[in-house]
């Protein structure tokens, strides 16, 4: 039987409780709370997401999944949150967990499995720690998604001004290549090529910079229920203070941090798979680096 609705005190129309203009009051509940704020009008899943977070990020499990749901005046109660819904009125939200903990075991398989591999660009070779290396290793890691068939979604940062990806890394046969200038991967180009592929569940990430772009696409990816893997051999920052600390943010999310060796064996899983030999030969490339 679900809980009876508290009631709340309406909010002040024309914007309300100091809001700036060009924003719309939003009541967001979770559990118990509830915390009146505001989001830019024509807000849509993504920011609701990011408000939630940023109301009650250290009372949120991310081991489990949710569900956003609408206050629906028409029904006297919470509804789920309609495909396509952008905030245009005062309303009512609410965030609920899912009743089934999710235990994030970290299995990987090549069918639902997708490699994104973020700005891996020119203009950054002078300023990322060990930059030459992580390259490498990227390299690699494509090599590998191609012998296993794996998509590879990647993403170049504004490269009218940062350059294209770097020369060494060979983009035969990705999936998609996408400029940006937003800082996580998760465009609306990529949500679209990852609904073509059947059954994706992981993605391993890799790029630069830790803190910034892989930081930022790992929790955007978390928030829509994909498990992420971080590449750690094939990440890095400017500083690696910011690196430190991402990675041991991210992992405290539930999201994996693991190295290139550990993802391809697991994807192989087995001495007898048919394209073993293959992985292997990379494995004992990036060892002899």
């Amino acid at each position: 039987m679900a809980a009876a609705e508290t009631a709340v005190p309406a909010l002040p129309s024309g914007g309300g409780l100091g809001a700036p203009s060009g924003t719309v009051p939003v009541l967001f509940c979770f559990s118990v709370f509830a915390r009146p704020s505001a989001v830019p009008h024509g807000a849509g899943y993504e920011l609701l997401i990011q408000k939630f977070l940023s109301l009650y990020g250290d009372q949120i499990d991310m081991h489990r999944k949710f569900v956003v749901q609408l206050f629906a005046e028409e029904w006297g109660q919470y509804v789920d949150l309609p495909k396509g819904f952008t905030v245009s009125e005062r309303c009512k939200v609410r965030l609920v967990p899912l009743q089934i903990q999710l235990t994030t075991l970290g299995n990987l398989t090549p069918s639902s499995t997708v490699f994104f591999c973020c700005d891996m660009q020119e203009r950054f070779r002078p300023a990322i720690k060990y930059f030459g290396d992580i390259i490498s290793v990227g390299q690699r890691l494509l090599q590998g998604a191609r012998i296993l068939g794996i998509p590879v979604i990647v993403t170049e940062q504004y490269p009218k001004g940062l350059g294209s990806t770097v020369q060494e890394i060979d983009l035969t046969g990705v999936k998609l290549v996408l400029p940006k200038t937003k800082f996580s991967m998760v465009l609306p180009e990529v949500e679209a090529a990852l609904a073509e592929i059947p059954g994706v569940r992981s993605v391993v990430l890799f790029g630069v910079e830790t803190h910034v772009c892989i930081q930022q696409t790992a929790l955007e990816l978390v928030g829509r229920g994909i498990e992420v893997h971080i590449v750690a051999d094939a990440t890095s920052s400017r500083s690696m203070m910011d690196r430190m600390f991402a990675l041991e943010r991210l992992a405290r999310t539930g999201i994996i941090v693991t190295t290139s060796e550990a993802v391809l064996l697991q994807l192989v899983a087995d001495k007898d798979h048919p394209k073993f030999k293959e992985i292997q030969n990379l494995i004992k490339i990036m060892q002899a680096r």
